[in-house]
């Protein structure tokens, strides 16, 4: 299990066991965290997981696709390490990773 920090736009934090295999996206729908939308569920179709990875971790979450670059256009507030958790894939090298949530995904 990898331990995966999700801090809320507010700085409320929950530190979730997220199975390798799933996406981050995921391990935050399976444990109820608020302000992951996932309307999509995780099809990389909507951007309602938007997510900002600590700079610490931008190296270790892979590159971003052209798909996902592409839906990142419809997120609000979009910044260099802007991500879609849907498209983090959960490995034992991400333990400890830390993701920021925005203040909405609408």
């Amino acid at each position: 299990m990898a331990k995966i920090t999700y801090i809320q736009h507010d700085g409320a934090e929950q530190v979730i066991d997220v199975k390798p295999g799933l996406t981050v996206m995921e391990g935050a729908v399976k444990n109820n965290v608020p302000g992951i939308d996932a309307d999509c569920g995780g099809a990389c179709a909507c951007a309602t997981c938007h997510v900002y990875v600590d700079e610490a971790w931008l190296d270790k979450t892979g590159d971003k696709s052209a798909m996902e670059e592409s839906m990142l256009d419809f997120a609000e507030n979009v910044e260099p390490n802007s991500r879609l958790s849907c498209q983090i894939k959960v490995s034992d090298a991400l333990d400890g990773l830390v993701v920021r949530l925005p203040e909405s995904q609408h």
